[in-house]
């Protein structure tokens, strides 16, 4: 109930009271406002830079079609993610067509936002926005979409790190984020690390979903987590040699092409423009390169001819792949249309997938990523997951500054580890440093990378390990210290869990030393680490290139309590100065 009533003023100042109120309360923030543009799922993003939210950069447009050149400055695939302690959020941008909806699409995927948030434990839920949007009624008039209300299931003063995806079929010409005044809030770049790049066509553009977050691309980037760059082009996935001119730029993690929806009429050219494309591909990289058949159409009982027309292509695409897999050609995958497993409910007109053919697709996907990527099969006991759970530091800006360390000075030395090790000393700095003097000395005259995290559990550690940290630098020797954090686990269970990040680690890193350093010996979690360290060591491999460094003697009592120093310990846990000169000493004679 109003205290004051409103039925004797103007309705203009009603509505000019209340669009400032609105206003006063609410900071906005705008992505483009900074030196690199916060947008995520963009190659080239710093070329492209902030004047616009193509996927595209110019310098390549004169070589492609027309309809690639128009579609290229649609925002499919693209997002825009933040972290805020706010629970009140709002969205708007600006369009650059009128044009809000297809005859086979729904106007909330053409035009529409759609927002995801992950907690402080890695837990990654979809936001809806419960119709708390309106299409403008022209291009360039503001369209808001309204989140409020949000809960924040856990560690509640951490707020969530949200991830918006941005309409797949229109133009973004200006957007803001707007927060609660006095909310605490900042945009976060995408990850350094290597990215899936998928060509294809309308399917992979985004047709045809209820809302963006359910386009197959998309979804394969949520279950993945790895970035994706999406180079979907309505009708005109062709198979131009100049798209795999411009797409053998890219660094990427693997390439998933996918054109013959809209290439399986064109005969013997799409064996030459898929040998063209693979070539060039792999002129410049050894990532995996995952062709992609057509769908079999859900409608080919009654509707054969269409259906045999689709599979004319398919057979050619088959013969550029066989062709290739005879000259050598190494790290090439297949996926049959058979395997994508479309039913008569996957599509909404049996050209493009409804949300549940957009799941099967991505499914299908997922499923030979697998395949490709055996050697990164998650540990059973500890899937790897992201966490947010201190304010001291920010866990996906450190990881990030991890990999462009990594990729930028080649360290000699690598530190992998939990707070232990993160509050020691070292790059990426961080303002607090329990025992910088003796860092200093022990790795002062060499390149090293302190790839400790506070907090950080063994599913936190595994995630950052598939996701990048490990890529792009030849370490002489890796220091792991792991586990202390999951002392509420099993002590069977964290052991396998640490054999199965040290197998990783060697297999990722085959040339490096890799020292497994004992759990150090936590206040009230002696006998607990005792158990594990016995059963990793009982556990580990006959390996040549790994050694266990014990602190056992440097970090207990020496009057056989079993003890933990408490002069080496700020709080028992965490090493003090002394504890790290301890330490130190000890990684010193590896290091002779």
């Amino acid at each position: 109930m109003n205290l004051i009533s409103t039925r004797a003023l103007p309705a203009i100042f009603i509505f000019l009271f209340s669009t400032y109120s609105v206003s006063a309360q609410r900071t906005w923030y705008d992505p483009m406002k900074c030196d690199t543009p916060y947008v995520c799922g963009r190659a080239w993003n710093a070329e492209i830079g902030k004047t616009s939210y193509h996927r595209i950069p110019e310098r390549f447009l004169p070589g492609l079609s027309r309809a690639v050149q128009m579609l290229s400055t649609n925002t499919a695939g693209l997002s825009v993610r933040f972290e805020t302690d706010a629970t009140d959020i709002q969205i708007r941008y600006t369009l650059a067509s009128g044009t809000y909806s297809f005859v086979n699409m729904a106007i909330l995927n053409h035009s529409g936002i759609d927002l995801y948030g992950t907690d402080a434990n890695g837990a990654t839920h979809w936001i809806g926005n419960h119709m708390k949007w309106r299409m403008p009624s022209k291009a360039g008039d503001t369209l808001t979409f309204s989140f409020p209300d949000i809960t924040v299931p856990v560690y509640p003063k951490r707020g969530l790190i949200y991830e918006a995806y941005l309409p797949p079929y229109n133009q973004i010409t200006w957007m803001e984020v707007g927060v609660p005044e006095g909310s605490k809030f900042h945009f976060l770049h995408e990850s350094g690390e290597k990215p899936l790049v998928i060509y294809g066509s309308s399917i992979v553009q985004g047709a045809s979903p209820s809302r963006p977050g359910l386009m197959w691309p998309t979804i394969v980037k949520r279950m993945t987590e790895y970035p994706v760059y999406n180079f979907g082009f309505s009708g005109s996935a062709l198979m131009e040699p100049e798209i795999f001119d411009m797409l053998s730029e890219i660094d990427a993690k693997a390439f998933i092409l996918d054109p013959i929806p809209n290439s399986h009429n064109m005969g013997d050219e799409i064996v030459k423009r898929a040998l063209y494309g693979v070539h060039k591909i792999r002129e410049k990289s050894d990532a995996p390169i995952l062709m992609v058949e057509m769908y079999l159409s859900p409608d080919s009982i009654l509707r054969r001819n269409q259906h045999e027309s689709f599979q004319a292509g398919n057979r050619k695409y088959r013969e550029a792949f066989d062709l290739l897999k005879k000259e050598g050609v190494k790290n090439l995958f297949y996926l049959y249309g058979v395997e994508i497993g479309f039913t008569e409910d996957s599509m909404i007109e049996s050209a493009h997938p409804n949300d549940l053919g957009n799941m099967q697709y991505a499914q299908a996907v997922l499923k030979k990523l697998q395949e490709i990527f055996a050697d990164e099969v998650p540990d059973a006991d500890f899937p790897p997951v992201i966490q947010n759970r201190v304010s001291s530091y920010d866990w996906l800006h450190r990881h990030a500054a991890v990999i462009q360390r990594n990729h930028t000075i080649n360290p000699q030395i690598l530190l992998i580890g939990n707070s232990i090790t993160h509050n020691w000393a070292g790059e990426p700095l961080e303002p607090f440093q329990n025992g910088p003097k003796s860092y200093q000395k022990t790795f002062g005259k060499y390149r090293v990378t302190n790839m400790g995290f506070g907090s950080d559990r063994l599913e936190n550690i595994f995630w950052r390990l598939y996701h990048g940290e490990l890529d792009g630098c030849q370490p002489e020797h890796i220091f792991m210290n792991v586990g202390i954090n999951n002392c509420d686990c099993r002590p069977d269970s964290v052991a396998r869990g640490i054999l199965s990040m040290i197998r990783l680690v060697r297999k990722k890193q085959p040339l490096a030393r890799l020292h497994w350093i004992k759990i150090y010996p936590a206040k009230k979690h002696e006998a607990w680490a005792r158990e594990v360290n016995s059963l990793v060591e009982k556990g580990l491999p006959n390996d040549s290139m790994l050694d266990v460094l014990d602190m056992t003697d440097e970090l207990f009592l020496h009057d056989g309590s079993g003890m933990v120093d408490p002069e080496c310990f700020l709080e028992g846990l965490h090493p003090n100065a002394k504890g790290y000169e301890r330490i130190a000493k000890k990684i010193q004679k590896v290091l002779k």
